[in-house]
């Protein structure tokens, strides 16, 4: 499947994404088909995405960007994206894309932290979002706007203008295997966002279950929904499927039923790979007929994200006539771990068994870390160490990274069963993550820029089980003395953090309380509040601050 760099270049993932197939005679393989606001349609071959990086590679270097330097995009599903992402993988650089509706706060937050060099965003966000907080970024010596004709200011600068000069021809700069070529932040349950950093070889993996787990074939149409500010829109809405060199289906708008079906029906496509919380959504608003007539190519339906009901599974296979794979895997691991294949027997509800070549285990809880063999006993998910797309470290935290390993194995921070077959189960975190409508949220992020309203004291969040998004965010707040708690107040403080975090990480609930459930060293007992407030056994009080 791969190619290798002309020459003794090694390996690099845009050239074996989009360069290759050029090389290989499928240059006019239609790569992107793009759906944009107001019916707007725009197909680009592999030849023109790869003459577009090659041009946006051109501005990067330009710029002085070099190996190693650290590539933002805060976006939506727009061609710049791609064209960002790989293009920045051509230079050497490490590329790293945000949720484009995160708040100021989670926006500053990872920019600072991953020490980014250049930002490519739309004048709207950068208006909104970035205009009067840019001074506080220091590493960050430009930002590209997508949709301006002309500078701002000699910082803030226009990409079309600097698009148009580039040329469409560029060498690629010799690239290992082990370069760092992507960073993925995913929040921490007792710190600030932690950037997972993967390796030009992660592409090994997606080359793997590109092929096993989804399925690809040439000439399929193959869409995954999830955006390519996470993880998932990355390693499987641009690589993976661009490595095999099927067609891209990318839709700028956000989820609507009857637009959803109209763009499977109509562009045929044969794999679609999406969340739970999408497929919920369905499910109340499909009619109970079955609609498989209207998609006669659809061959293959996986989701990821959080585990998939069996009600689901069911429904899902019922509906569109094919099977519904569910799988796992994280930010950490790069790629998948553990799938239901198309081969196997499906168990409704199982995360599935462990791809070829991906070893996993149970192991026990407690500080004397041992592999359980009896099955359907739970334990934390563990994975053998040395898969191409494992993370190589958490960007500048390497204490934190090590913290992440028991010897040879890799502690996921989930809880698991494997059954008799080998099939595992997913029982739920170890931690206080809240997993809301797919996306991994920490309650120390979401806290912070509660405590920054100027009336609250103190504040927690925890998740609480919702049947459309999985977790919503609720958050328990202590006013400061004279504040008035109440309805105008509350509303306000939901306001301020929409704000400041997004709508998509955002409480939606909130309580006020007197006081927060703390250990006697201070540490808020979120899981206690998550009992009572759910009517729950409280468990072991003996560490309760006046307890």
């Amino acid at each position: 499947m791969l190619a290798g760099l002309p020459g003794e270049n090694g390996v690099n993932i845009a050239y074996e994404t989009l360069d290759r197939h050029c090389v290989e005679g499928n240059g006019e393989t239609i790569a992107i088909r793009w759906f944009g606001r107001n019916s707007v349609r725009k197909d680009l071959s592999y030849r023109s995405m790869m003459e577009m990086t090659n041009q946006m590679a051109n501005v990067l270097t330009g710029l002085g960007i070099e190996k190693g330097d650290v590539v933002f995009s805060l976006l939506g599903r727009t061609p710049d994206l791609y064209t960002t992402a790989l293009g920045a993988l051509k230079t050497g650089a490490v590329y790293c894309p945000l949720f484009s509706v995160f708040g100021p706060e989670p926006i500053f937050q990872r920019l600072s932290r991953g020490k980014g060099k250049i930002l490519v965003t739309t004048s709207e966000i950068f208006n909104r979002k970035l205009k009067f907080g840019i001074d506080r970024l220091p590493d960050l010596k430009f930002i590209l706007i997508r949709d301006a004709d002309n500078d701002l200011n000699k910082r803030v600068i226009s990409l079309p203008k600097r698009m148009k000069d580039a040329l469409k021809s560029f060498t690629i700069p010799p690239t290992s295997l082990n370069d760092p070529a992507l960073l993925h932040f995913t929040s921490g349950t007792t710190g600030m966002p932690k950037g997972a950093v993967h390796l030009h070889k992660s592409i090994l993996t997606h080359s793997i279950t590109g092929r096993l787990v989804l399925d690809l074939k040439p000439g399929d149409i193959y869409w995954c929904t999830a955006d390519p500010g996470w993880v998932t829109g990355t390693s499987y809405g641009i690589i993976t499927p661009l490595l095999h060199g099927v067609t891209v289906i990318a839709d700028e708008e956000e989820f609507e039923a009857d637009r959803w079906y109209r763009i499977l029906e109509e562009n045929h496509v044969q794999i679609w790979y999406t969340s739970p919380t999408a497929f919920r959504r369905l499910m109340r608003v499909t009619p109970h007929q079955n609609i498989k007539e209207r998609f006669p190519k659809l061959r293959l339906i996986l989701s990821v994200g959080e585990p998939l009901h069996p009600d689901a599974v069911i429904w899902g296979q019922k509906t569109f006539g094919v099977p519904v794979l569910d799988n796992w895997w994280q930010t950490e691991t790069g790629g998948i771990m553990i799938s239901n294949l198309k081969d196997m027997k499906v168990k409704p509800g199982s995360m599935g068994k462990p791809i070829p070549g991906i070893e996993a285990a149970v192991a026990s809880t407690d500080q004397n870390f041992r592999l359980i063999n009896e099955p359907n006993t739970t334990g934390m998910l563990v994975l053998k160490k040395g898969w191409p797309s494992m993370f190589s470290t958490y960007f500048g935290e390497s204490l934190r990274y090590d913290k992440c390993f028991q010897g040879d194995w890799y502690i996921t921070g989930d809880l698991v069963q494997r059954d008799s077959e080998g099939y595992y189960w997913f029982v739920g975190r170890s931690d206080d993550m809240i997993k809301t409508s797919g996306h991994l949220v920490g309650p120390f992020e979401v806290e912070r820029v509660l405590m920054e309203h100027g009336q609250v004291s103190e504040a927690a969040v925890i998740g609480k089980p919702d049947p459309m998004i999985g977790e919503l965010i609720k958050g328990f707040v202590v006013l400061k003395p004279g504040a008035v708690a109440g309805d105008v107040l509350r509303s306000e403080i939901m306001a301020f953090a929409r704000l400041h975090l997004g709508a998509a990480i955002a409480p939606r609930q909130i309580e006020f309380i007197q006081g927060l459930p703390k250990t006697r060293s201070g540490k808020i007992l979120r899981r206690l509040l998550k009992a009572r407030d759910l009517g729950l056994p409280e468990g072991d009080l003996s560490t309760l601050e006046n307890g």
